[in-house]
C-alpha cells in the first residue's frame, strides 16, 4: 500500500527538484516529509504501528535509490577556504619554530645555572 500510494509522489516529486540536487537537504526536506507523513497515515489506516519493519524497508530502499551518494550530513564534503585553512596550517608551523628558537636560545645561555 505505501509503495502504491506515496512512492509515486516522491518520484515525481523527486524528478522535478533534478538528481543534481538529491542531497540537498533544503530542497528535499519536504517532498522526504511527506513521504514520512505518507507512510504514517497509511500505517495508521490500516491499523499498523508505525514505523515498523516494512516501513523501515521502504525507505532503506528509497535511500539506495535517491540518497547513496550523498554525505551523512547532507551537504557534500569540501575543504574549507584559504582564507579559513592557512591560519590553522601556519600558526602551528609559526609556534612551532617559535618554540625552537626560544629553547635553542635559553640553552646557549649558561648564566644562572649552577
Amino acid at each position: 500500500m505505501i509503495r502504491h500510494y506515496c512512492l509515486k509522489d516522491f518520484q515525481d516529486s523527486m524528478e522535478g527538484i533534478g538528481q543534481r540536487l538529491w542531497c540537498d537537504w533544503g530542497e528535499t526536506m519536504g517532498t522526504y516529509g511527506e513521504l514520512t507523513n505518507c507512510t504514517a497515515l497509511i500505517a495508521e489506516k490500516l491499523d499498523c504501528y508505525w514505523p515498523n519493519r516494512l516501513v523501515d524497508e521502504f525507505f532503506v530502499a528509497v535511500h539506495k535509490q535517491y540518497f547513496r551518494n550523498c554525505s551523512p550530513s547532507g551537504r557534500a564534503l569540501h575543504d574549507p577556504p584559504n582564507g579559513v585553512l592557512c591560519p590553522f596550517i601556519v600558526l602551528p608551523v609559526l609556534v612551532t619554530l617559535l618554540m625552537t628558537a626560544l629553547v635553542v636560545w635559553r640553552s646557549k645561555r649558561s648564566e644562572g645555572i649552577v
